[in-house]
């Protein structure tokens, strides 16, 4: 939980960094950078019921 916090207050500061000198944000748009996240962890998740199946 540590970690979680601690990603988004570098988040959060990173933000305010880059809005204070009007910088594009590092960032993709919302929805589809939510979408992304949401991706890499189905992908995580999936990896082992897969290779539980074409190992056996």
């Amino acid at each position: 939980m540590a970690v979680a916090f601690a990603s988004l207050g570098t988040g959060l500061i990173v933000g305010l960094i880059f809005t204070a000198f009007k910088l594009p944000l590092p960032a993709p748009p919302v929805f589809a950078g939510i979408m992304g996240i949401f991706g890499i962890w189905a992908g995580s998740e999936l990896w082992p019921f897969l290779a539980g199946i074409f190992t056996k």
